[in-house]
């Protein structure tokens, strides 16, 4: 396995939660993206994940302090057992473990089971719940689990969640049995380490909200959804019945930063807060503000725009300092992106006309101005989809994605007919008929700022841009729906595994993770035979294929990796930026004594 387990697990005998009569210490924080809901295999944002990941639990976590990561056991009895061929995987859930008390349960305790983990697999096989996720578990070729999903897309019957399928089975009542067709190397960290997304629901649950459930989530995890105004404000409290855990770490002898937090944290019982208040403030302005003020205990990525005044220099800035802050400073497995739809009539297509006139979009874009100007030095130019400490990533490999040339970008324009044909001043089709791009986008500063530079960027070679504004939650379902011409986006690693990216440009992946609608053959038989290598050398190697083929049909135009400041009130201790997942409410602390009174 390419992971080590952790020789302890989380403890996880039953208990309830202490210090009741303590001061009530409430987490208060800001998204910058509205959510969009909490049933786990109808979401992808990054935001409606953040909550799910709190609520929901899976077998395995990844070990909040260490680098590089490891996965210790969360629902899981001990470390799974692996078939030599990587063919066959057995693993155990830990007895006496209950989802949160819900009215679906109609007054019974409910513990979890191997059978709760194949229900919640098959769910995302369902065609009914057009799963946003479901290509990580086609990726793994569970035996009979894609060809089910297959046959139901065909005949439109419901899913029957009754019969049995050979590549997921419960054994016994804790006992789970994976099978794949092929080697999968790395299956245990792609679909069962990362509570958002895969954490176990239970069927009794799902029946009872029905087509309510994304306002329901009911999970093993230690908070519950007290209150949501859609857009607006969640609020989180402490799972009452949540069992006994305590906070385990290795952290690297020579990270400080994460020995310090574990030195103050181990063996503290989880959660250590009572309650979570996220308001949705999409304006960077209003929402810096709200954490200088006080109203916030925590700012999560400091919005460029003021990213100077917060840390000049990569420091925390001396007044900030002064008031008891702390900065956390991450070069982010992340990387920012602009989606072409390749099924548009304009910038779609894989013929040499239509990769020309991506390839000129991109060379026509100065992503250092960008970097310098809109994100105010805060991001290193990304040269191929694959993110920082994921595998794959190579610092020293160097593409045309990051060049900036618009004559180039000019001469190519030329070369294909997209030239003035009427003498208005712009470019038109080789038709002859108006050239006029649509970007999708939302009214955040940041995004008028990039807006602002890419419409400068595509007069300046001749090309006119219009802007089409709506909130975030719009512009993912117009994409997936394929109506759109180019949106931009980011995109953050949910696993230390690179080839997770590279579903972005997955043909079987195309309107969920493969928003541009990317079809090559030679690309998905590559991604095919990856799945199945052990990581070393041979891997490598394909991965630096895959990137070539990205840079040279440009379905995305990647533009950097974005380096993020979280900083903390004093009220506020223990925050370490996640990597791969989205949990850390449970590992941070609050002093109810030290925040301000509003």
């Amino acid at each position: 396995m390419k992971h080590l387990f952790a020789a302890l697990a989380v403890c996880l005998s039953l208990g309830t939660p202490a210090h009741a009569a303590e001061p009530v210490k409430t987490l208060r924080y800001a998204f910058r993206v509205a959510e969009t809901g909490f049933d786990p295999p109808r979401i992808s944002d990054i935001y409606s994940r953040t909550v799910t990941a709190h609520i929901f639990e899976t077998l395995y976590a990844f070990d909040p302090l260490a680098r590089p990561t490891r996965l210790l056991p969360l629902l899981a009895d001990g470390e799974p057992v692996v078939s030599a061929d990587f063919k066959t995987f057995t693993l155990k859930v830990h007895p006496g473990i209950y989802f949160a008390d819900d009215p679906a349960f109609k007054g019974r305790k409910r513990e979890v089971t191997a059978a709760d983990f194949v229900y919640s697999i098959k769910r995302f096989a369902d065609p009914a719940n057009n799963a946003q996720g479901w290509v990580n578990y086609e990726d793994q070729a569970i035996v009979g689990l894609t060809e089910l999903r297959e046959q139901l897309l065909k005949s439109k019957k419901p899913f029957p969640y009754d019969s049995e399928i050979e590549g997921v089975k419960a054994l016994d009542r804790y006992t789970l049995q994976i099978k794949t067709h092929g080697p999968r190397p790395r299956l245990i960290e792609a679909i069962f380490a990362g509570n958002d997304i895969y954490g176990v629901v239970a069927r009794e649950v799902v029946e009872f909200y029905g087509d309510h459930i994304m306002e329901h989530p009911v999970g093993t995890g230690p908070f519950l959804l007290k209150a949501w105004r859609r857009s607006s404000q969640i609020v989180l409290e402490r799972n009452p019945s949540y069992r006994e855990r305590h906070y385990e770490a290795q952290p690297a002898a020579d990270d400080r930063e994460a020995q310090a937090i574990y030195a103050k944290f181990k063996g503290r019982r989880l959660p250590m807060i009572d309650r979570v208040v996220v308001d949705i403030i999409e304006a960077d302005q209003p929402r810096w503000l709200a954490f200088l003020n006080g109203e916030h205990d925590f700012i999560e990525r400091v919005p460029e725009a003021f990213i100077t005044q917060a840390a000049p220099g990569g420091k925390l800035a001396p007044g900030l300092a002064k008031r008891g802050m702390h900065a956390i400073f991450t070069l982010a497995p992340d990387m920012s992106l602009v989606s072409f739809n390749l099924e548009d009539p304009v910038v779609g297509g894989l013929t040499p006309d239509k990769v020309a006139l991506r390839r000129a979009l991109s060379l026509a874009y100065d992503m250092d101005k960008e970097i310098r100007l809109a994100r105010r030095g805060q991001g290193v130019p990304a040269q191929a989809p694959i993110v920082p400490n994921t595998s794959g990533y190579d610092p020293a490999f160097k593409s045309e994605m990051s060049d900036y040339d618009p004559a180039r970008a000019r001469a190519l324009l030329d070369m294909y007919g997209y030239v003035d044909k009427d003498g208005d001043g712009w470019r038109d089709l080789p038709d002859g008929s108006p050239f006029v791009l649509t970007r999708n986008t939302q009214s955040d500063s940041l995004s008028r700022s990039l807006d602002e530079l890419w419409d400068k960027a595509l007069r300046a070679i001749g090309i006119r841009m219009q802007t089409k504004v709506q909130q975030w939650p719009e512009n993912l379902k117009a994409a997936q729906a394929g109506n759109y011409q180019m949106w931009p986006v980011n995109s953050s690693a949910a696993s230390s595994d690179g080839q997770e990216a590279l579903q972005r440009l997955y043909g079987p992946a195309s309107g969920t993770q493969n928003l541009p609608r990317f079809k090559d053959a030679r690309f998905d038989a590559l991604y095919d035979r990856m799945q199945a290598m052990p990581d070393g050398p041979e891997r490598d190697a394909l991965f630096k294929e895959a990137k070539r083929i990205a840079v040279a049909y440009l379905p995305w135009k990647v533009g950097v990796h974005r380096i993020v400041t979280d900083i903390e009130q004093p009220a506020m201790t223990g925050y370490y930026r996640p990597l791969f997942w989205q949990d850390f409410w449970q590992f941070v602390d609050i002093e109810p004594g030290r925040q301000p009174v509003h």
